[in-house]
Parts: structure tokens; C-alpha cells; sequence
């Protein structure tokens, strides 16, 4: 008899297991939180939207932010300061685990007087611009590289660290800078986007520790950041900017 009624309790303990891990879920959203990294552009207009989303839906769960560069979100994440990170892929950290959630473009930025060029311009177009670019190791190498791959001149007149200064000192005819969308915005008056004679992106991913047992309001905002699960329906005005360029919406805009 004994033997007839073992799988019969198996089972109830399966759905005793289960009954108490949706509990744990439940309750990890009703007071739980969420502790986010960001370097500042995808800090200042990617997640605003996601959080206010997120806390309309959870609005019991608290949500952090704190605004550093990649090597220090790396580590924050490593020492449990934060769940979760938005950096610039690839990674090499064998610890983290990475999502690709967005794509950003490079574009030119050009002052009042290159206002004439093609809204395609060509690389000689640019052969003997003065060029602003940000000192950032997560992008200015890139740009180099782009450059000598397409076998073309870069005259590096500045070398800056805040992004917000080089869209400035473009504003006022001090040079062409080379951005990634997101580190451009906003955009003075005057200021002109082009995109770069061949494309080139950046990509953006969310990040987390490997060996970190989550929560449930954790992994909901992997969610949200990925657009699946319970967010794979998201409406456009909430929705990562998939199409980043709309987030530049300026009059001169190509």
C-alpha cells in the first residue's frame, strides 16, 4: 500500500515546493527593490521611461540608480552594491552575464558652418575637419579604429571627457565631434546630425553576476530591459528606444 501512495505524495510536495516558490515571488514584489548602474547616457534616456513603467506595475518594489562607468559598474556588481548594470558591449568578464538591449549610432555632430554638407557626407567631406572627440575608453578607440580602417585622416583638435562640453564646443564652430546618439542629446540650436560615411554602432547590454541568486523584481526588470516575459508586448512610448534615432528629434536631423 505503501508503495501506491508514494507517488501520490511526491506529488503533493512538488505542489507544496511550487505553491511556496510563487509565494516567495509574490512577495519579493511587494517590498523588494531593484539597484541599477548606468554609465549617464543610457542612465539620463533609456531608463527613466523603464522605471516609471516598472513602478506603475510594481509600485511597492524599490528602484535605485546610480550613474558610473562601465569598470565601475563591473565592480559595483562584483561587490553587490547593484543587481543589475547598462554598459557597452562586448564584456570580457567571464563572471557577468550580458543582454544586447539596444543599439546606438555613432553620428557627426557639425557646427554652424558645416551646416552645407550632404546629409550622406563622404569622407572627403571630412578629410580636413578639426575633430572634438571624447576621451572615454569605451568609445574613442572605436572611433580611431573606424577611421584607419577606411584608411582616412583624423585630426584630433580635442580631447574631452564630459560629452555635454564637446556638444558645446561644436555649437560654437570649435570642431566636428563623433558621438554615439545618446551621448549627444540634448542638441543646441545650430547643431547638426550626419550620419558617418560607413556605420558604425555601439552596443548596449544589460549586465549582471553569474554566481548572484536574484530576486523575482530583479529578473522582472531583465525583463522589461529585454522586452520578454510579461514585457514582450511593450507599447512603443514605453519601449527601449530600439529606434534610438527617434530620441534625436531635432530640426536639422537628417
Amino acid at each position: 500500500m505503501g508503495e501506491r501512495i508514494l507517488p501520490y505524495a511526491q506529488q503533493i510536495l512538488q505542489t507544496r515546493e511550487k505553491i511556496d516558490a510563487t509565494i516567495n515571488r509574490e512577495k519579493s514584489l511587494y517590498g523588494g527593490r531593484v539597484r541599477l548602474a548606468s554609465f549617464r547616457s543610457a542612465a539620463t534616456h533609456l531608463l527613466p521611461p523603464l522605471i516609471a513603467q516598472f513602478r506603475r506595475r510594481f509600485p511597492l518594489v524599490e528602484v535605485s540608480l546610480m550613474e558610473d562607468d562601465p569598470t565601475a559598474i563591473e565592480q559595483a556588481l562584483r561587490e553587490g552594491k547593484v543587481d543589475l548594470g547598462l554598459i557597452p558591449l562586448p564584456r570580457s568578464s567571464e563572471d557577468l552575464e550580458t543582454w544586447e538591449i539596444a543599439r546606438d549610432e555613432f553620428v557627426l555632430l557639425l557646427p554652424p558652418s558645416l551646416a552645407h554638407l550632404s546629409t550622406q557626407p563622404c569622407w572627403q567631406d571630412l578629410e580636413n575637419c578639426d575633430f572634438i572627440l571624447l576621451n572615454y575608453a569605451e568609445c574613442t578607440p572605436v572611433v580611431r579604429e573606424h577611421w584607419q580602417r577606411a584608411g582616412q585622416p583624423l585630426k584630433e583638435a580635442y580631447s574631452i571627457r564630459e560629452d555635454s562640453t564637446i556638444v558645446s564646443m561644436v555649437s560654437q564652430d570649435l570642431g566636428v565631434a563623433v558621438l554615439p546618439r545618446l551621448a549627444a542629446l540634448p542638441l543646441p540650436e545650430g547643431v547638426e546630425v550626419r550620419p558617418l560615411p560607413v556605420k558604425l554602432e555601439r552596443s548596449i547590454g544589460a549586465v549582471m553576476l553569474k554566481t548572484v541568486l536574484h530576486s523575482a523584481a530583479v529578473f522582472l526588470f531583465l525583463d522589461l530591459l529585454r522586452g520578454t516575459g510579461q514585457f514582450s508586448q511593450r507599447q512603443l512610448d514605453a519601449s527601449l528606444p530600439i529606434t534610438i534615432a527617434d530620441l534625436t528629434s531635432h530640426p536639422s536631423n537628417p
